[in-house]
């Protein structure tokens, strides 16, 4: 570790008005961790969960965005990527043992830094596999979570050179057979914006390349087959009728309609079964919505503000100031 825990760049300083740090899981991993304060009276807690290959520094704008409309946020980067440690010595692919550690990573943050360091009520923003971990986790956090908003999650796979029926048997043998640690694919070139499933912003683009370019540490390599197969079980659980009744926290599911990566109708699918979500589709924007162009990124952020801290916590607030 190093006593720089968040990074910064000319384009994307680190907030100021926040606290850092690592928080231990349950098998003794530290997760590095930001908490960012709200301006001015609290409304709330954001606990914000990345998607695959992201790191805290991604999100600053949009925890600014949240920030300045009275909510705190707090955010980990997932076990094996960004700041926190990686799984595989001296690689680095994207690996993960069984996903349901990422739920019990979830907990341990819960009940370590964002219950004893943060302000109620506490809402949930998961985008891509953060969205996954949400949906696995949210049966179990209806006592504690009060409304959760998923971007893009990940229930699907497409845009890859072979069809993810394909994707799911290899990965599935790889894993039963001993090479769970090991990359089906080995991308070393670089991603170039033409090319990129992810976004249509430029701009935001070569500032999110930029933060890996400066500080090489927060990059990660393609995912394991391991992870691959753990993924997918969690997409299986969490797409049966069973599990996505049982999720009770209202919930917006984000859907940009010309995701590359997390096809469009997964997301269209599982809202027709998911009684406790409402269904935003963002015509025209990719699968990173929220580091997408205005035009997209604008709808997005509306609906989030709309429905994070909500009617509720609105009326709250309104008959608490009357009671005054």
């Amino acid at each position: 570790m190093t006593d720089q825990v968040l990074y910064s760049t000319p384009d994307n300083p680190a907030p100021e008005n926040r606290s850092e740090g690592y928080f231990e899981t349950y098998d003794g991993l530290h997760l590095r961790y930001g908490i960012f304060r709200s301006v001015g009276p609290a409304k709330g807690t954001v606990v914000l969960l990345q998607g695959r290959s992201e790191f805290i520094e991604k999100y600053y704008e949009t925890i600014r965005d949240l920030t300045t409309r009275g909510l705190w946020v707090a955010t980990f980067d997932l076990r094996g990527q960004g700041g926190s440690p990686r799984l595989l010595k001296g690689r680095q692919h994207g690996h993960v043992q069984r996903f349901s550690d990422y739920e019990r990573d979830l907990d341990s943050f819960l009940d370590t830094v964002v219950l004893p360091d943060t302000k109620l009520p506490f809402y949930l923003l998961g985008h891509s596999t953060g969205g996954l971990i949400a949906l696995a986790a949210a049966p179990y956090l209806a006592t504690r979570v009060e409304r959760m908003v998923v971007s893009a999650p990940f229930l699907g796979l497409t845009g890859q050179i072979v069809s993810e029926l394909a994707i799911r048997r290899v990965s599935r043998l790889a894993s039963g057979i001993g090479f769970g640690s090991s990359a089906l694919i080995n991308r070393t070139r670089p991603m170039h914006f033409a090319s990129n499933p992810l976004t249509s912003d430029q701009t935001r683009f070569e500032r999110n390349q930029g933060i890996a370019d400066a500080y090489p540490s927060v990059k990660l390599g393609m995912p394991t087959a391991r992870w691959l197969a753990e993924c997918f079980r969690a997409m299986d659980r969490v797409l049966t009728a069973e599990h996505l009744s049982s999720i009770t926290i209202p919930t917006l599911l984000i859907a940009p309609t010309r995701d590359g990566v997390v096809p469009y109708l997964a997301q269209e699918r599982a809202a027709r079964y998911f009684r406790a979500a409402q269904l935003v589709p963002i015509n025209g924007a990719r699968h990173e919505i929220l580091q997408e162009r205005d035009l997209y990124r604008a709808q997005a952020m509306a609906a989030i503000h709309a429905f994070i801290p909500g009617s509720d916590a609105d009326a709250a607030e309104e008959t608490m100031s009357l009671g005054a």
